[in-house]
């Protein structure tokens, strides 16, 4: 495995810049899907039940909104501004359901730089069609130290269903 795929740097504070941009792209599979709505407690058949959701407005089961959004915290904890960071803020526009196997890239832009480290950022989520799925903005407080840190090992987690 490459080395830069097991690390994480941040982006400090005085390394940000007006117009940076950043993104995080993510599948969602019927594990993730299970295992959101197991941590959540998210347990609306909507996501989980298919004949249920085959009657519902969308068609068919759909993703909890909430999984995309923290595809953003993710962006913001692991790419930029990265490992530090301090999430102060955040508003959501969902704009479009999410599916079973859709890839979300999640893109940060930075806004604007403010006093104590502030940092504000676009954020959007888009599926594979480059269809926006969620919009909104996000404050932090971005890291004034640099880090470069191995990422932390996971858990193998397997759902039987």
């Amino acid at each position: 495995m490459s080395d830069t795929l097991d690390t994480l740097e941040n982006i400090t504070y005085e390394e940000l810049n007006e117009g940076d941009t950043a993104t995080l792209t993510r599948t969602l599979s019927e594990d993730e899907l299970v295992l959101f709505a197991a941590v959540s407690g998210d347990v609306n058949p909507v996501h989980l039940d298919a004949e249920f959701a085959a009657s519902s407005m969308f068609g068919e089961r759909i993703a909890h909104g909430m999984w995309s959004a923290s595809l953003i915290s993710a962006a913001l904890a692991t790419v930029m501004p990265g490992p530090g960071t301090v999430y102060l803020d955040q508003s959501l526009s969902f704009k479009r359901p999410v599916k079973l196997d859709d890839t979300l890239t999640v893109s940060l832009t930075v806004v604007r730089k403010g006093p104590k480290n502030r940092v504000v950022l676009q954020c959007a989520v888009t599926n594979q069609n480059n269809q926006k799925v969620l919009t909104g903005e996000a404050k932090v407080i971005a890291p004034t130290e640099k880090v470069r840190l191995y990422k932390p090992a996971l858990p193998k987690i397997t759902i039987d269903y």
